[in-house]
This record gives structure tokens, sequence and C-alpha cells, in this order.
């Protein structure tokens, strides 16, 4: 009998770092594929902070929290080792909802084929989750005008890392924030933002005042944290704030207090929150927007590689420590 392995959720995570004790490791049968389905072998998989909010009980979240006993939910990619579906050939490489495990049988809902010549580090760090969110994000609320200033938190993660080379394309002044010196590093010695800021180490007024002098027009937060209240403060009228993610938070006892609402009435700034889930219907759109930033050059990446299904549990806590380097990928 032939077997492969799979990691449940069977805890909820309290506040600090994620255990081992949150999770059973299983090992389960390879099935075969039925009528109408594909048994796909899980290659690459991402590891997201998202993922931290999909084990929370939240019931008013925007997706529903994994359930207890269930494969933990990841987003990933892997090859049609077996087919009995019209839309799916063996060997094809596939993306999607694809959880801790390292086979799926599946209808092939939610899965899409990936056009080939594309490697799989490049498709989880670009055209799949951090791509289409920091698109999404970017220019479906932020509205980014030539000349404008824009801030991004977690600028050298994988979402961050693209809004602000998004946003530097099209002519904007950008300021990414970072938790040490060599992510600072990277995102303008690299990346080519025009300024960062070290949170933790920054005199973080001083470094925006220096950094954006005539304010702030677009803020695109991913972290939460210290950085948050300053930027509000700094923000000019008619700004835009895009909520993406609040990682600071996710698992404190107690949520940061949030800013005073009245510059929000005085400057007319409109605060926006969302989740790609939300808009998995504009995915191709997403794609034809960000797809000529990546074929002429403009988005670079790097990628923070996992060997091994379960380094994905103790990975998870890369995104607390700010230990990745790039987007974090496991590899099966």
């Amino acid at each position: 009998m032939s077997t492969y392995t799979s990691i449940n959720l069977i805890a909820r995570p309290k506040p600090g770092p994620i255990t081992s004790e949150l999770f059973e490791v299983v090992e389960k049968e390879i099935p075969t594929a039925g009528p109408g389905q594909i048994l796909v072998k899980q290659t690459h998989m991402s590891l997201d902070p998202a993922m931290i909010g999909w084990m929370s009980p939240d019931p008013e979240s925007y997706i529903p929290p994994v359930a207890l006993g269930e494969v933990m939910r990841a987003s990933g990619l892997g090859t049609v080792v077996e087919s009995n579906h019209p839309d799916f050939a063996v060997g094809d490489m596939v993306r999607g909802m694809t959880g801790m495990t390292e086979y799926i049988l599946t209808d092939g809902q939610g899965l899409n084929t990936v056009p080939a010549g594309l490697d799989a580090e490049t498709v989880l760090a670009v055209f799949a989750l951090p791509g289409l969110t920091a698109t999404q994000g970017l220019y479906g609320f932020g509205d980014p005008k030539a000349g404008e200033t824009l801030v991004v938190s977690g600028a050298a993660g994988s979402v961050g890392s693209i809004v602000g080379q998004l946003a530097k394309a099209d002519g904007l002044n950008v300021i990414g924030v970072a938790g040490d010196d060599e992510k600072c590093n990277w995102i303008v010695d690299t990346l080519g933002f025009d300024g960062a800021i070290n949170y933790k180490t920054d005199d973080i007024p001083a470094k925006l005042d220096e950094l954006a002098p005539k304010g702030v027009d677009v803020y695109f937060e991913n972290t939460g944290g210290p950085i948050q209240k300053h930027v509000f403060d700094r923000m000019n009228a008619h700004g835009r704030i895009v909520v993406c993610g609040m990682i600071a938070d996710y698992t404190s006892a107690e949520p940061s207090p949030g800013p005073n609402w009245i510059p929000l009435i005085k400057k007319r700034i409109t605060v926006r929150g969302f989740a790609m889930p939300d808009h998995y219907g504009d995915i191709p759109a997403l794609l034809e927007k960000l797809t000529p930033y990546v074929m002429g050059g403009k988005i670079k990446f790097r990628t923070h590689v996992l060997e091994g299904l379960e380094s994905a549990i103790d990975g998870l806590n890369l995104f607390f420590t700010g230990g990745n380097r790039g987007k974090l990928i496991v590899k099966l």
C-alpha cells in the first residue's frame, strides 16, 4: 500500500508562536481518481500570512475557518498524475487551493492549468496569490497616480514587494517599511524603491518626514504595528488606505488601538479592507494587468524555500520573526 502525508489542524492558535501541537501529521493511502476526478501530486506549497487567520475560529472572517480535524488550508501547485476529467491531462501543472498535503483528489473545481514555460517559484511568487493580491489592492482600491507618494508596509514580503514595484513603474514615489536593514537595502537597491524605513530601529516620524515631505497619498497596509499611526498622521487630503493584512495582531491577546476617525472626515480619507476570495472572478483581468509588468522586467522577486511538508509548521512563524527572505514556499 502506497501512502502520503497530510497535516490536519486540530487546535486553535493562542497568543504567541505557532506550535506543532496545533497540527496532526497523518498518513493516508494514495487514492485513485474516479469518474470526473483528477489526482494531483503537490510539488510546491505556498505559505501566506492569511493562513494564520484561517486557523482562527472567528465566524466573521471573510472565509470560514478551517474546521478542526480537516487538512490545513493552503494554496499550492502540483502535477496531475491521474485524470478522468476532460479539462485536465496527465502531466498538466495546476495551481489553486491544495492544502497541506502531498496528494489531492478533486473534481478540478478551483484549480487552473499553469501555462507552459513558467517555473513553480515564479508562479507562486508572482502569478498566484501575491501578485493577484497586490494588483487588486493597488489598482482596485489604491487608485495610484504618477507623482504621488505611496507607503507600503511589509515591503520586502511577497505582496508588498510587488505593490511597491508596480507603483514605482507607474511613476510614484515609493517608500517601503521592513523589519531589518538587509530587507531595507534589498527593496531600495534591487527593487528600486525610493526609500525604506526599518520600523525596529529607525526614528519612524523622522524618516517619514525625510522620505515623504509632501505627505502620503496611498498607504498599503500589510502588517499593522507601530508604523500605522505615523503614516495615518501624514495622510494627505483624499488619501487612500488599502488594508490587506495585520500580521502584527493576528495572534495578539489585545489588538492594537485604531486611529482617531476625525482625520477621515477632515481629509476625506478612504480606508478599504479587502481579501482576494471576493475577487477570484477577476483573476483573468488581474493577470492581464500584471503580466506586462512582469514581461517588461519591472517585477523582481526572491523566494525562501523550505524542504518537506512538515517544515510548513515552523515555517509559519517566520512571518512573526521576520526571518523569511522572499516568498515562502515549501518544496515537497
